[in-house]
């Protein structure tokens, strides 16, 4: 573990009609079986002894043990912070899938249950849909096992419907060098305009910008041992192109002390980039994205002439 000091982050504004004020940068998802589950514990409760309150975990990450960790972590500490939790299983049941995950948190209670992964017109509309899951959702949130309801999603379009639709108060979504530009130029300012609350995740691609990898560390399978590295980013580059485009919040995954170094020094230093330096950092994004294996967060955009598909950073 690492001894050096970290900066410290204030809390900055209201995370969209919720009213609690988050800090810039959030603690994404914190599990990895490879590493001991004190070890996880301590880095989480680290970042949270920086001022960090927003965290985010889910069932599935690392089945249930980020839920755990989170919970261990929050012990005596869950006053002040936003805790997000998630729904993954879009067509079955809400109130189990609630109930599964407040036990292996160990808490009564979160800030906000999202539906996870919701990236089909189809799966949002069967949501929204009268006795559907965000309608179960509310009964959950009158309970008192969430206060606010939500979705994250990898499709601008779905972002879209779930912002007008005034059923959800926070939603999440991928914001970084490398992103389908709808989620920038559309979905943000609607969830501005509206006063939805703006998490966002894949500010590094999922770890494709910073090196050679599928992404989540798997090894690029078609690459020969001892091949030159592909082009990359840097964790400030990526960390300031980010805060940049000015997301309520930034979730970054830190399950290992240096990743929190190095993320959350970038963030304590963090200065706007000029929109000349936005259109390199993209350009730099787009060589370093290449020969890593499927973009899964950017579906394709019809142009509108209806002449085929542009590309995520057009």
């Amino acid at each position: 573990m690492s001894t050096a000091p970290l900066p410290r982050f204030t809390p900055r504004r209201a995370l969209g009609r919720t009213g609690f004020i988050a800090t810039p940068v959030g603690i994404g998802d914190i599990a990895d079986r490879a590493v001991p589950r004190a070890s996880l514990v301590a880095t989480l409760r680290r970042a949270l002894d920086a001022g960090l309150n927003v965290i985010d975990t889910a069932p599935a990450y690392e089945e249930g043990l980020s839920e755990e960790v989170v919970g261990e972590a929050l012990r005596g500490r869950r006053e002040g912070v936003f805790l997000i939790d998630k729904v993954d299983e879009l067509d079955a049941p809400v109130a189990p899938q609630v109930e599964a995950s407040l036990r292996r948190l160990g808490h009564d209670t979160v800030d906000l249950f999202a539906f996870h992964g919701v990236s089909e017109l189809s799966t949002w509309d069967a949501l929204a849909a009268p006795g559907g899951g965000l309608e179960q959702l509310g009964a959950c949130v009158r309970a008192g096992q969430a206060r606010f309801r939500g979705i994250s999603s990898h499709h601008p379009e779905v972002l879209l419907a779930a912002v007008s639709s005034g059923w959800c108060d926070v939603v999440m979504f991928p914001l970084g060098p490398f992103v389908d530009m709808r989620y920038v130029r559309d979905v943000l300012p609607l969830a501005r305009s509206r006063g939805v609350g703006v998490v966002s995740f894949k500010t590094f691609g999922a770890g494709k910008l910073l090196g050679d990898t599928e992404g989540y560390g798997r090894p690029l399978e078609t690459r020969p041992p001892g091949a030159a590295p592909l082009p990359r980013l840097g964790v400030e580059e990526c960390v300031r192109y980010t805060l940049t485009l000015d997301p309520d919040v930034m979730l970054m995954g830190m399950s290992h002390p240096d990743e929190q170094d190095a993320a959350l020094h970038a963030a304590h230093a963090w200065r706007p980039l000029a929109s000349e330096e936005l259109a390199q950092v993209r350009e730099r994004a787009r060589a370093a994205i290449q020969g890593k294996g499927k973009v899964w967060w950017d579906p394709p955009e019809v142009s509108p002439a209806g002449g085929g598909r542009r590309g995520p950073t057009s």
